[in-house]
């Protein structure tokens, strides 16, 4: 997916989280947005899914060479961040079988195979609120990676997961990362960011 920001700013009340920001991303690239706690990583995560309406400039997303409306945005998209949440009262197998209802899984995965890929095979029928908060991440972190989407979005994808999982993690987007736009929100955690050929710097963007 293409997308390129122009005059992009957002602010706050007053205050400006940044402002004038012009970036061009091509397809099939991996970026890291890095930046202190606080320093408006997320918020530039968001602006580029569509999620946020930036407060001056616009944004344009393509893909296939065709135009894709911010209103459409969101059937292009996957995404693991800590505001997007799974259903606690739902067991994993549920939670699966709803996602499945709006996007597909790459390669035709169901409710089975998927928890297998997160290593949950014997939690398919626990509800999620039963889950520890590593679990919980890896379910979050299997259904945006593994989603049939161009464009996928990962904020602090680490969290909650040890050393064993955030090796897990690696190879699950390694497997997954082809043909599709990634961008990942980091405190610059190289663990998180490993595929990155390109990096936007945050604080390098306040006006």
């Amino acid at each position: 997916m293409n997308i390129q920001l122009e005059n992009i700013g957002k602010r706050f009340n007053r205050e400006w989280i940044f402002k004038n920001v012009n970036l061009k991303f091509e397809d099939n690239v991996c970026i890291a947005i890095t930046g202190g706690n606080g320093s408006g990583k997320s918020t530039l995560l968001q602006i580029i899914s569509g999620y946020f309406t930036p407060s001056a400039g616009r944004i344009t997303w393509n893909a296939g060479g065709q135009k894709i409306s911010s209103d459409d945005i969101f059937k292009h998209i996957s995404w693991a961040t800590p505001y997007v949440s799974v259903y606690d009262e739902f067991t994993l197998k549920e939670n699966v079988e709803f996602f499945l209802k709006f996007k597909k899984l790459r390669g035709g995965v169901g409710a089975e195979e998927f928890a297998q890929k997160v290593s949950l095979e014997n939690q398919m029928n626990k509800p999620l609120k039963q889950f520890s908060s590593g679990m919980r991440q890896r379910v979050k972190l299997g259904l945006a990676i593994m989603a049939d989407t161009p464009l996928l979005l990962l904020d602090e994808p680490t969290s909650h997961l040890d050393s064993h999982n955030t090796q897990w993690y690696q190879k699950l987007l390694s497997e997954y990362k082809n043909h599709r736009s990634i961008f990942i929100s980091s405190n610059n955690n190289a663990d998180e960011i490993f595929l990155c050929e390109g990096k936007v710097v945050v604080e390098d963007l306040k006006g």
